[in-house]
């Protein structure tokens, strides 16, 4: 493993600090069972959003390696932690409530709610086993392997439950 920089760009930390306060704001406050449901719908969605845009911008520099930035083990550590914690978010991220309104969800994750449940387990296991190799100083080779293994989980569910 080298021990060079990945970039992490102003701009993405600024919005990923933002975005993850305003989520754990929504959740402090908790949902209003006293508010119409179009709200909480809104708010479902809102939130799911905040999540995948989170755990996009953490593994997007993961990704980076994968196309050959040099590795960074703080830096990857950092990343790939974020993107564990952050997938354990997901299962409660698609409340029944959301199923319509601005949301790029398709409807077979409703209609097909087993394996849409058993994709994001999927994901999050991958996510915490790349994040527990990284901790682990695991080698480049094992690296790339988890790391593109979490990016399919990615790109499969995106694919059947993602509206284009």
């Amino acid at each position: 493993m080298t021990r060079n920089s990945v970039p992490a760009p102003r701009a993405a930390r600024v919005s990923c600090t933002l975005l993850l306060g305003s989520l754990l704001c929504s959740a402090a406050q908790g949902q209003d069972p006293n508010a119409p449901p179009a709200n909480l719908a809104k708010q479902a969605i809102d939130n799911r959003k905040a999540i995948f845009t989170l755990i996009g911008s953490n593994f997007r520099p993961i990704g980076e390696i994968l196309r050959g930035t040099p590795y960074e083990l703080v830096d990857v550590n950092k990343f790939a932690s974020r993107v564990a914690f952050l997938s354990g978010l997901l299962p409660e991220a698609f409340a029944d409530n959301s199923r319509t309104g601005d949301t790029r969800a398709a409807p077979e994750v409703w209609s097909n709610r087993a394996d849409f449940n058993k994709r994001l387990k999927n994901f999050g296991d991958h996510a915490v086993a790349l994040s527990q190799l990284v901790q682990g100083g695991g080698d480049l080779d094992a690296f790339k392997s988890a790391a593109r293994t979490v990016a399919q989980d990615c790109k499969g569910c995106h694919d059947t439950y993602r509206t284009k």
